[in-house]
């Protein structure tokens, strides 16, 4: 990034590519109230894990841990904790019992391991068949991707039972492997249709030319194919994470003690020693799961964003 640009250019609230004097104050306004609108449902959750137990369900509720230099009230503030987070990975367990470790870390190993490398597979399995699809099209192509298509369209609940059972029978059961090539297979559907529109947006002029050059396929598709689809594999794989990421019944049904992934662990926050919901533990917990997605999209943001509107766009 250049040295000149200044603060604002770099916040987008100045001059640049598509900033404020772009747009015009009114309109970034009315985009800055509907992202806050949008975003509010996440603020709640940050500030509940943020909250004294106490006060999580206190009336009149507390909306901030500040009162804004007095432009709120203080009966709507709290005092931010960060205990919470401490008790996602010990806590009591039992009342009058010591502080016992939850597991949470290896839980929270388990989603970023089973999420990434699942996604990382469908997307380079993914890539070379939709690149197949689109250079070296066969006879019914459009049928075969139908099939393929087809394969998300059967709701979880429904193909269940014979998954269970195939992976007795192969004993894949509450191990990597099969929950991450379960993954892989669900997400691949998603990979080809993704990226084979975007390889179907090049042009072949460059690759033919590459060909009579006396390149091969696989230099031309590595060469001159692959750094052109680089948004397409960032918004597809950034799609794909946060699928897999959320999924639960595969994992409720599928993963045991030691591969089990935080959307299945939640259920063990929800009864906080038969004390009732602890839900400031909750919020702390979906608070510390939203990071990661969140890095991820947010160092991905320039491709993401190239990505979601190739074709429309000219780069």
């Amino acid at each position: 990034m250049a040295s000149g640009i200044s603060l604002l250019e770099r916040l987008g609230l100045k001059g640049g590519n598509g900033g404020v004097s772009d747009a015009g104050w009114g309109r970034t306004a009315v985009v800055a109230v509907v992202s806050f609108i949008y975003f509010l449902p996440v603020l709640f959750i940050i500030f509940t894990a943020i909250k004294p137990q106490d006060v999580a369900l206190s009336v009149p509720p507390t909306l901030s841990p500040t009162s804004l230099f007095g432009l709120i009230p203080e009966q709507f503030v709290f005092t931010p904790t960060l205990e919470n987070f401490g008790s996602v990975f010990e806590r009591v367990m039992t009342v009058g019992g010591a502080p016992e470790a939850t597991g949470f870390d290896r839980f929270f190993f388990n989603s970023i391991v089973i999420a990434s490398v699942s996604v990382l597979l469908a997307l380079i399995l993914g890539t070379l068949a939709s690149y197949g699809f689109s250079r070296y099209p066969l006879k019914g192509n459009d049928t075969y991707l139908f099939i393929i298509l087809t394969t998300r369209m059967l709701p979880a609940i429904v193909v269940i039972i014979p998954i269970i059972l195939m992976f007795r029978a192969a004993g894949l059961a509450g191990s990597y492997t099969g929950i991450i090539l379960l993954y892989t297979a669900f997400n691949l559907a998603f990979t080809i249709w993704m990226m084979k529109s975007f390889f179907d947006e090049l042009s072949t002029d460059v690759e033919d030319a590459a060909r009579i050059d006396g390149s091969s396929e696989i230099k031309v598709f590595f060469k001159i194919c692959l750094p052109q689809v680089i948004a397409g594999l960032a918004a597809t794989f950034v799609f794909g994470l946060i699928l897999t990421w959320n999924e639960f019944l595969f994992a409720l049904l599928l993963t045991g003690p030691d591969t089990r992934t935080v959307p299945v662990a939640m259920n063990q926050a929800v009864s906080s020693g038969g004390r009732g919901t602890d839900w400031t533990l909750l919020a702390a917990i979906e608070t510390l799961f939203l990071i990661p997605v969140f890095l991820v999209t947010f160092f991905l943001q320039e491709h993401l964003l190239r990505g979601v509107t190739f074709g429309t766009v000219k780069k």
